[in-house]
């Protein structure tokens, strides 16, 4: 799948939103990517997971042993992902004090080799805590995979390991202080999962 073809999918399953958005950073946007709408549709969801695997495959990076998503938005993604691969996926959760952790039994082996599989990074804050959490289990992370990358010039902060996605979208993003659509008076909706930090 190409850029191209991407992004037609994300706008005809309504998944790319334009209007003024809080994100879980706490920044906010004039445009947000719901990939949830995209992924509801179990097709689309497959040839999306089958398209990045084979786009990480053919970068002939390590293998890896299972595939690890945040909950909530990368767990159906890194199930289709993991489907493709066909390894074990495992998503990790956050506890009642907000930090990361495996549950429901899921574990990561020493020395197993994983990829991390999200729906879509802008600062790469869930993604690096599920790095983080596995690298303590003794996990080695061998690659990062998402749909959409929006960090833009960002610098991420698993910069040494290689990132694939699907298509680069950049997306102005404002602190709440300096936000243009604020000085409109546009009211600012959260669509997101996640608690705002």
């Amino acid at each position: 799948m190409n850029e191209k073809e991407i992004l037609s999918l994300l706008s005809r399953t309504g998944a790319l939103l334009e209007g003024h958005f809080l994100l879980s950073s706490g920044l906010h946007s004039d445009r947000y990517v719901q990939c949830a709408k995209l992924l509801q549709y179990p097709d689309i969801a497959e040839m999306v997971g089958r398209a990045l695997s084979q786009k990480f495959r053919s970068q002939n990076f390590p293998a890896p042993d299972i595939v690890a998503s945040p909950a909530i938005g990368g767990i159906v993604i890194g199930q289709e992902v993991a489907r493709a691969m066909a390894i074990p996926h495992i998503f990790v959760e956050k506890d009642d004090t907000g930090k990361p952790v495996l549950r429901r039994g899921f574990e990561i082996e020493k020395g197993k080799k994983f990829i991390v599989v999200e729906d879509v990074i802008t600062t790469g804050k869930s993604t690096n805590e599920v790095i983080e959490l596995l690298r303590k289990g003794g996990g080695i992370a061998v690659g990062v995979l998402c749909i959409v990358d929006r960090s833009g010039t960002r610098e991420l902060p698993f910069k040494d390991i290689p990132t694939i996605s699907l298509i680069k979208l950049n997306v102005s993003t404002y602190n709440p202080a300096e936000c243009p659509l604020c000085k409109e008076n546009i009211p600012v909706v959260k669509p997101g999962s996640r608690k705002i930090i």
